[in-house]
């Protein structure tokens, strides 16, 4: 009887390390930026934003998740309602690569393998980071380039609907507003030590960026098996 539970136990497990669900697909959406410069709506979209994603269902609660995002972010202080911002008339465009990766949380149950409709909200967060260009802005407002990238680290912060419109494809929508720890994006703090004189606005606030749009994902792989011992 101990030889058969341990048998079976070991099959459990290696259906459970390779025969998880998985998700691919293609992410279609907008962006925008909230920072020093530009506007400072949290989800009004003004750029496109396309990328690609990868999800493993470690259960019907849960899924680790990893994505490729490219993006131009936009910042037009005469689009803000700040009417200081209006008169200084400063602005950007800065595009940015940004993987992330971290820890989707569903709602309610998501089995993929369950017959008919299944649909439920979901949180999303984990880490994310961004490659982007570096600039300041000379005397007369124009954007000077540095010639140099950096990285913006931040945390992702997603909610989301999502639905499986057939057996292998899953539609869904969401907002996820990126928190950075960077200040840099929009050149309000340079990269450059030496040009720290053209810093300005809150310093103590970092750049923000959101996106807001809908995925298409193709599944495929087996049934888990979610053992009970």
């Amino acid at each position: 009887m101990k030889q058969l539970t341990l048998l079976i136990l070991t099959l459990c497990s290696l259906q459970f390390s390779n025969a998880q669900i998985n998700e691919f697909g293609l992410y279609l959406g907008g962006s925008n930026f909230i920072g020093d410069v530009g506007a400072t709506d949290y989800i009004a979209p003004n750029q496109l934003a396309l990328g690609v994603l990868y999800k493993w269902n470690r259960s019907t609660r849960h899924s680790y998740r990893m994505s490729l995002t490219f993006t131009e972010l936009e910042g037009i202080d005469k689009n803000s309602d700040d009417p200081s911002r209006q008169i200084r008339g400063l602005e950007f465009t800065n595009q940015i690569i940004e993987l992330s990766a971290g820890v989707e949380f569903t709602f309610f149950d998501f089995d993929l393998h369950q017959d008919g409709f299944v649909s439920t909200p979901y949180l999303y967060t984990g880490v994310s980071v961004a490659q982007h260009d570096n600039f300041f802005y000379n005397n007369l407002g124009e954007i000077v380039s540095e010639d140099t990238e950096s990285y913006a680290y931040g945390i992702p912060m997603v909610l989301g609907f999502k639905a499986a419109v057939t057996p292998e494809i899953v539609l869904a929508f969401e907002v996820g507003a990126r928190y950075t720890f960077s200040d840099e994006i929009d050149g309000s703090i340079p990269d450059a030590g030496e040009l720290s004189s053209r810093s300005f606005g809150n310093l103590n606030n970092n750049d923000w960026y959101t996106f807001t749009g809908v995925t298409l994902t193709y599944t495929f792989g087996k049934n888990p098996c979610y053992c009970g011992f």
